[in-house]
């Protein structure tokens, strides 16, 4: 690896590109964990908005008509709300609140919980339209099915009508999900130490902005072209044929 890193230098040396990150061990360590970080930041808010998704989707079908309304409200905040409010709204008003309300000193969450949270929220919100779109789509004679064999409601959503709705689902989840990959970006508002933060602490230290913005924008093409050929090999393995056609 040392001839790469030399022949990185040398391409500084004469041509004046100057990509620290791979020639220098501490730029390119710091530039590698802020990857990293953004790996796992996204990794664990796509899992959480799944999760928030699938559960508002049966929340959605709950009798009482309180609990409906609650979801509905909170689907139109964080839908019709910039992303970059709603971490401001967390890191800030409801940090601040929940450290006084406990008697916490420091904040409750750091930035990096804060952003989980954050980014979490706006997409389920999202998804939640999104399981809710595909659980209509599971013909009523499926269900009925299910209760006949004596299934109970929420025997029903997790085994019968969740399974068929998330194969409906996946298009929409894929495009919704390489939005939020996209807008873990934000949290550099908040100082977490992500791919974008760390190149703004780089190009400010090595004065190489136009060097290290296009790395930026590559690191961002390869995320999203792992996370779709992700999505496309899981909607593929999980295919049944001739449903959701």
């Amino acid at each position: 690896m040392e001839f790469v890193w030399e022949w990185f230098y040398w391409l500084y040396d004469v041509h004046g590109i100057k990509l620290t990150i791979f020639y220098d061990e501490w730029d390119r360590n710091r530039f590698i964990r802020g990857m990293w970080t953004t790996f796992h930041l996204s990794a664990l808010s796509i899992f959480l908005s799944i999760v928030i998704g699938v559960a508002g989707a049966w929340l959605q079908m709950s009798n009482l008509v309180w609990m409906r309304r609650i979801v509905q409200a909170y689907i139109q905040f964080f839908r019709n709300t910039p992303p970059l409010i709603q971490l401001y709204f967390f890191y800030f008003a409801v940090d601040a609140a929940l450290s006084q309300l406990f008697g916490i000193t420091g904040g409750v969450l750091g930035s990096y919980g804060w952003a989980v949270v954050s980014l979490s929220f706006f997409a389920g919100a999202f998804n939640v339209e999104i399981f809710r779109a595909g659980v209509e789509s599971v013909p009523r004679s499926t269900t009925e099915a299910a209760e006949a064999l004596g299934y109970t409601r929420l025997q029903i959503y997790r085994y019968v009508t969740l399974p068929l709705a998330f194969r409906v689902c996946l298009p929409s989840l894929n495009s919704n999900l390489i939005n939020l990959l996209k807008t873990t970006t934000v949290a550099y508002a908040i100082a977490v130490p992500e791919t974008l933060y760390v190149a703004n602490q780089i190009w400010s230290d090595e004065y190489n902005v136009f060097e290290m913005m296009n790395v930026v924008w590559i690191v961002y093409i390869v995320f999203v072209g792992f996370l779709v050929w992700l999505m496309h090999r899981w909607e593929k393995s999980i295919k049944i044929p001739g449903y959701g056609n």
